[in-house]
């Protein structure tokens, strides 16, 4: 049987085989992934209706890809009050949106309280308003600050209302090219433990790769192994987002970027090799929203969302920063050939538009 049949037959493809992909008749492999997301999804495509909130850009970590830190070539350090996120908050909710997304930077100054003291106040004069907040890598830079385990900070987020947790801080895997990239970070045995943890308590979680700097095609395999390995054990993830590399104001000096030809190709393999995680996402923000569209007939099934607002990989150079019109998305979708369906943060179906 050769791996064509093989994958189509769905069965489970080795690191090896999923390298030789690559290599693959690029429509062909965008066909094999396309059987693969019609066989799960069918033509619907989903996104969600979120507002990013990114509290504070002051940070610890000195990561050479990073360019929304203050420690780095951003020179406008900040960090909102409670009373300027409540604000939003209050103000997305009479919106009706369902979901805010709170990352941000390891910032020292902060503290482990002023964190939780705003997933509580959210909680309380929202309960209805979903809370993913806190990617692992915050998590780890977290339990070190405050000299607790990672158990003692997991436990804190589900007391003070987090529903679910974001897949940011997995970079790459590969601890060679993590060393480089974002050396001091959490590693990628930890980054693994805390979602594993935050599984073990019935909550969901997502899983990022950043792609297109200095990783190999081997490394990505790799990484993507590791998210399947996981996924046998916790079943926790939601979606697997790979996010390309935004090049501009950072310290990795890629003069090039990855072609389209290599994104399309990254995310039909992630389909083929993650037949345990059930959606991928084609993550506009890094992608652009284009060949997000595109993705969809290479296995994505999921274009994020509106997102309102996002500072994170707009500072490095991506068009994300007041996201894109609710209708516009759908349309969109819709002149591409899919289903747009508006879902919630764990993937219950709202609404087919």
């Amino acid at each position: 049987m050769n791996l064509k049949e093989k994958i189509l037959n769905g069965q489970r493809i080795t690191s090896e085989e999923a390298l030789s992909l690559y290599e693959m008749d690029f429509f062909e492999l965008g066909q094999l992934a396309d059987v693969k997301r019609l066989a799960l999804h069918g033509k619907k495509t989903y996104f969600n209706i979120n507002r990013h909130i990114n509290p504070t850009n002051i940070c610890a970590d000195i990561c050479k890809f990073c360019a929304y830190s203050a420690n780095r070539k951003n020179p406008n350090p900040y960090t909102m009050t409670h009373d300027e996120i409540m604000k939003i908050v209050k103000d997305v909710e009479s919106r009706g949106i369902k979901e805010v997304h709170i990352v941000s930077a390891h910032n020292p100054e902060t503290g482990l309280d002023w964190y939780l003291g705003i997933f509580k106040k959210i909680k309380e004069a929202y309960p209805n308003m979903h809370v993913k907040a806190l990617t692992a890598a915050e998590v780890d830079f977290l339990a070190r600050e405050y000299n607790k385990s990672y158990d003692e900070i997991l436990d804190l987020m589900v007391e003070n209302g987090v529903d679910s947790m974001p897949g940011g801080g997995a970079e790459i895997f590969d601890e060679e090219v993590r060393d480089y990239i974002c050396k001091g970070k959490v590693t990628s045995d930890q980054w693994l433990e805390i979602h594993e943890k935050w599984h073990a308590r019935g909550k969901m979680s997502n899983v990022t790769m950043l792609f297109g700097h200095v990783e190999s095609r081997a490394n990505r395999i790799d990484h993507m192994m590791r998210i399947r390995d996981l996924q046998d054990r916790s079943k926790g993830f939601n979606a697997f987002i790979p996010l390309v590399y935004q090049t501009e104001n950072n310290y990795l000096k890629i003069e090039k970027d990855i072609s389209a030809d290599e994104i399309l190709r990254t995310i039909a393999i992630s389909r083929i090799v993650l037949d345990n995680v059930p959606n991928i996402k084609a993550y506009w923000v890094t992608s652009t929203v284009n060949l997000a569209l595109v993705a969809q007939e290479f296995g994505a099934n999921d274009l994020d969302g509106t997102i309102e607002r996002e500072s994170i990989n707009s500072a490095a150079g991506a068009a994300s920063a007041n996201g894109v019109e609710l209708n516009e998305f759908v349309a969109l979708i819709k002149n591409s050939g899919f289903i747009p369906v508006e879902r919630d943060s764990i993937y219950n179906e709202i609404k087919e538009w």
